[in-house]
């Protein structure tokens, strides 16, 4: 039997691709869900407030309906909340200390060969690495 996990990757980055680029063929716009969710917090997106929020809405409501479908999948996620929300802080201001995130950089910036988006996304993932690295393996709290 097949593990599945990589086939929930691989479905999940075929869904954020599609996304990325029919965003941008009908907004002319890059989907950077940072930027998007951002905007509605500091209010600079007013113009397309409805569209931000449609995007954040499906953002928190399709895997809430495929989890209501097939239950979800194991994670290795940590149990220790505090872990879990000094990581989302420090995610949070990674984004906006690199003027985007993943889907802005990562998934839009390399697709369009930017050196701006790669030198990011490089940047970033060394140091998920590291971070990594120094909280399991040397203080052991993940």
């Amino acid at each position: 039997m097949i593990p599945t996990d990589w086939i929930y990757g691989l479905i999940g980055g075929l869904m954020i691709g599609a996304a990325a680029a029919m965003f941008l063929l009908v907004n002319g716009r890059i989907m950077g869900a940072s930027g998007i969710l951002g905007g509605l917090i500091d209010g600079s997106g007013k113009a397309n407030t409805k569209e931000r929020l449609a995007f954040v809405a499906g953002a928190i409501g399709v895997p809430a309906i495929v989890y209501l479908a097939i239950g979800a999948p194991a994670t290795n996620i940590s149990n220790n909340m505090i872990v879990l929300i000094l990581a989302g802080l420090a995610v949070g201001i990674g984004t906006r200390m690199a003027n985007g995130c993943t889907s802005g950089h990562g998934v839009c910036g390399i697709s369009r060969f930017s050196v701006r988006g790669i030198v990011a996304t490089l940047i970033y993932l060394l140091a998920g690495g590291v971070t990594l690295l120094v909280l399991r393996q040397w203080l052991g709290l993940i």
